[in-house]
């Protein structure tokens, strides 16, 4: 089975110039953690509302401050006609619970969660990719920023 098949396709993005409190408001709005970043139609980069307290508020930043002030711009991403099987393991590899997903143009076309994959019936894959990204510490921690 391809992620286009079970990722979410309606996808709010911030931009880079936004404030990090609009960008709060915007996933406060839709009950979510976390939004692609896009500049002129391409993906430059995700922040996550962990960013926004880490990076920002525990920073000393204020709410006026930049989403590309806080934003991780190492982007991961997965492409819209993957297996899934390949996708759940780069989940677990990489130590994340969603990538968004683009076509083969680098376009913004989804997103897809751990959640979403499990949904998939592939239960025992995405239950060993959450206990790859469960493990401590790794790319993404919060603590070396």
């Amino acid at each position: 089975m391809k992620i286009r098949q079970a990722m979410t396709t309606e996808v709010c993005v911030a931009t880079p110039d936004e404030t990090i409190q609009k960008a709060a408001q915007l996933m406060l709005g839709l009950d979510i953690g976390m939004l692609p970043v896009a500049h002129a139609d391409r993906l430059v980069g995700m922040i996550t509302d962990r960013d926004i307290a880490v990076r920002g508020v525990a920073a000393g930043r204020g709410a006026e401050s930049l989403v590309r002030d806080v934003m991780t711009a190492d982007v991961k991403y997965c492409f819209d006609d993957e297996e899934i099987e390949d996708v759940l393991d780069n989940l677990g590899e990489i130590q994340v619970r969603r990538l968004p997903v683009v076509n083969r143009d680098k376009r913004l076309v989804g997103i897809v969660s751990l959640s979403d994959l499990a949904r998939t019936h592939e239960t025992d894959k995405a239950g060993a990719a959450l206990s790859e990204i469960a493990r401590p510490g790794g790319e993404h921690s919060q603590a070396t920023f």
